[in-house]
């Protein structure tokens, strides 16, 4: 049975609806230890002062914020509580918004989100309004001693809390430099069109693979069984691509496209224009 990482209820108008939260992503990352080269001895880390070396217990540890190089203000432990959100177990809807006004840049982690324990009629009267009204709900709520802005919408039978971020957590685009579409000449958009609908399919999650997390685990179950492994996957190319002529790439890359193609490529593109207008949710495919 899945474990709740948080429990509180989504604040709707004058209903309640208690729910806990439970994690939608177990991340697939292979760990490793530090260890000694020669003999494996597991190899620990210490907090140290820097002026002297010496080991800094836990307790004797402040937070000090850098102002300037090697300049800082301390707050104390205190000083940090009394600046701690009012503690919280309400998942409070803000607005109700149209997914596709949301730039895909605020959405981080989703959660799922079930019933808690006598709430399951609300929980269903809640989602379906969102499923039928087409928005989503903009939530406040706290975690950790921690306030978050969330995304509460739904996926199938589920309601997902997707963490946001806030408006001043995004960096500005200005110093980047980036062209204007008047430098996009006509020719070049009609080949890169058509290479963008060869290559235009079905969402299949189920594709897409780390291949270097798979290759990664083939070499570590290789070695413990003492033999050479097999690997998968294609290898990496340069890490910077040289200046070509934008025409001619684009014409290989749209015969190379074309070469790959089923015959049922057409049919597969118009399927995922209609998947696109009926699936509103991030989450539905």
């Amino acid at each position: 049975m899945a474990r709740a990482i948080w429990s509180g209820s989504i604040s709707f108008g004058l209903l309640n609806v208690p729910v806990k939260l439970y994690s939608a992503v177990s991340k697939q990352t292979v760990r490793f230890r530090e260890l000694r080269e020669g003999d494996g001895s597991r190899v620990k880390h210490k907090r140290v002062a820097e002026s002297d070396g010496n080991e800094v217990p836990y307790e004797k540890i402040v937070k000090g914020y850098e102002y300037a190089p090697d300049q800082y203000v301390v707050l104390t432990r205190d000083e940090l509580a009394e600046l701690e959100p009012q503690r919280s177990r309400a998942i409070e809807i803000q607005d109700f918004v149209d997914l596709d006004d949301i730039d895909p840049i605020y959405f981080e982690q989703p959660y799922y989100l079930g019933p808690d324990k006598g709430a399951e009629r609300a929980y269903a009267v809640l989602r379906e309004a969102l499923r039928k009204s087409g928005y989503i709900g903009v939530t406040r709520f706290i975690m950790r001693e921690t306030q978050h802005l969330a995304a509460l919408e739904v996926a199938d039978d589920a309601m997902v809390l997707t963490m946001m971020r806030f408006a001043e957590e995004l960096i500005d685009t200005a110093p980047l430099n980036l062209p204007a579409a008047t430098q996009v000449r006509d020719k070049d958009m009609q080949l890169a069109m058509q290479l963008v609908e060869s290559l235009a399919g079905k969402w299949q999650p189920e594709k897409y693979k780390d291949e270097y997390r798979e290759n990664l685990m083939r070499v570590i179950e290789a070695k413990i069984k003492g033999k050479k492994p097999a690997l998968e996957g294609e290898k990496a190319g340069p890490g910077r691509a040289d200046v070509v002529d934008l025409m001619e790439r684009l014409r290989k890359s749209l015969n190379l496209s074309q070469a790959k193609s089923a015959p049922v490529k057409k049919k597969a593109t118009k399927a995922a224009k209609s998947t696109r207008k009926t699936k509103r949710s991030r989450h539905a495919a």
